[in-house]
């Protein structure tokens, strides 16, 4: 199975390893703090995919890059794939300014699926998938397993339904299957820390299907 992954986490890093205990909101700040950030986050995945005889790789990118050079990432990603090798995506933080930004991950992840033509959108997150009222508020709250991207009720699912994790919530998430749905591509919303969540995706979480 060929795998691509974008993942955020390189300025929480960087604070660490930089022994700041509040993330500043300086913009040069933030930027030094994703540079030291990243050698962390990617000798965490290369230790831990070495393990199963997986190589990584890690790509930068801005918002400019995708739509600038979109022919050389795609060809990149696919050799890399050919190689055995899993691409480590993020935002290219370092130099990232609002202008250019894609605001959070899971609009990363939608544009590198729509790049490639992916099989399938997986999204993962802190909530066990996307559910009819905010489950943490509302304990008859019920998770939605199964639903069309051109539902009605979709958007209105995901202003209810929130996560914590990163800087887009639950909407951004269905936002993002919308953008995959432009190329018929699926997406799957799941809960990160579920055991072997991949390879039980198909009793996961909630699937935002084009069918």
């Amino acid at each position: 199975i060929d795998i691509v992954l974008v993942s955020s986490g390189a300025i929480a890093e960087g604070m660490s390893r930089l022994k700041w205990d509040k993330r500043p909101t300086e913009i040069e700040k933030l930027q030094a703090a994703a540079a030291v950030g990243q050698m962390g986050l990617v000798q965490t995945y290369e230790s831990e995919f070495t393990k199963y005889n997986y190589h990584t790789a890690q790509i930068l990118l801005t918002h400019n890059d995708i739509e600038n050079r979109a022919d050389n990432i795609k060809t990149t990603l696919n050799t890399l794939l050919s190689v055995n090798t899993i691409p480590i995506i993020n935002e290219n933080d370092t130099v990232a300014t609002d202008e250019i930004r894609f605001g959070d991950n899971d609009t990363l992840a939608a544009e590198i699926a729509v790049l490639i033509n992916a099989d399938k959108l997986i999204i993962l997150t802190d909530q066990e998938g996307l559910f009819d009222k905010d489950p943490r508020e509302h304990q008859d709250a019920k998770l939605i397993e199964k639903i069309n991207i051109n539902d009605k009720n979709l958007k209105s699912f995901a202003k209810k339904s929130k996560s914590n994790l990163g800087s887009g919530g639950m909407f951004s998430k269905v936002t993002a299957a919308e953008h995959a749905s432009t190329e018929r591509i699926n997406t799957h919303i799941a809960y990160g820390k579920s055991e072997n969540v991949l390879l039980n995706l198909e009793n996961l979480g909630t699937l935002i299907h084009c069918d």
